[in-house]
C-alpha cells in the first residue's frame, strides 16, 4: 500500500490568472521545468505527457483554483515499476501573494524519496520565472 505523501506551499507575488497560466500553458510550463514539454489539454480524463519523463490522466481541473492529475514514470526511467500516484496543485490568494500547493500522494518510499528532491527544485523555478522573469537553470 502507497501511503507516503508530499506537501510543498510557496508563496508566489503574482496573479491567480499568472500562475494559472504558468502551470497549464505548454510555452510557459517549458520555461521553469527545464527545458520539458507538457502535452494535455486540461480536460477531466485527458492525458497528460511532461517530456519523456513521465505521464498521467487529468483528474480534476477548475480553471484558476485547482489541478489533479495521476503521475506515472515512463518506461525508461528507473521509477517506471513504482504505481500510479496523484499530484494536485492549489491555488489561494493570500493578500497580494499566491499560495502554491503542491500535493503529491499515494507514494511508494522509493517514489517519495525520488519527487521530495524534484518538487522544490521545479516550484523554485517556478516562482523565480513569475517573479523576475528568469527561472532557475541548470539544478540537475
Amino acid at each position: 500500500m502507497n501511503t507516503e505523501k508530499f506537501v510543498y506551499v510557496s508563496y508566489i507575488a503574482t496573479t491567480q490568472q499568472k500562475l494559472w497560466d504558468a502551470l497549464t500553458k505548454p510555452e510557459f510550463v517549458k520555461e521553469y521545468f527545464f527545458g520539458r514539454d507538457m502535452v494535455t489539454d486540461w480536460k477531466i480524463g485527458s492525458s497528460i505527457k511532461m517530456g519523456e519523463d513521465w505521464d498521467g490522466k487529468v483528474l480534476k481541473s477548475e480553471p484558476i483554483n485547482i489541478l489533479s492529475f495521476t503521475f506515472h514514470h515512463l518506461g525508461h526511467h528507473a521509477l517506471s515499476s513504482e504505481p500510479v500516484s496523484t499530484v494536485t496543485y492549489k491555488l489561494e490568494q493570500k493578500g497580494k501573494l499566491m499560495q502554491l500547493t503542491v500535493i503529491h500522494e499515494e507514494l511508494s518510499q522509493k517514489l517519495f524519496d525520488n519527487i521530495s528532491g524534484g518538487w522544490p527544485q521545479i516550484i523554485s523555478s517556478l516562482k523565480s520565472y513569475l517573479e523576475t522573469g528568469n527561472p532557475i537553470t541548470n539544478l540537475w
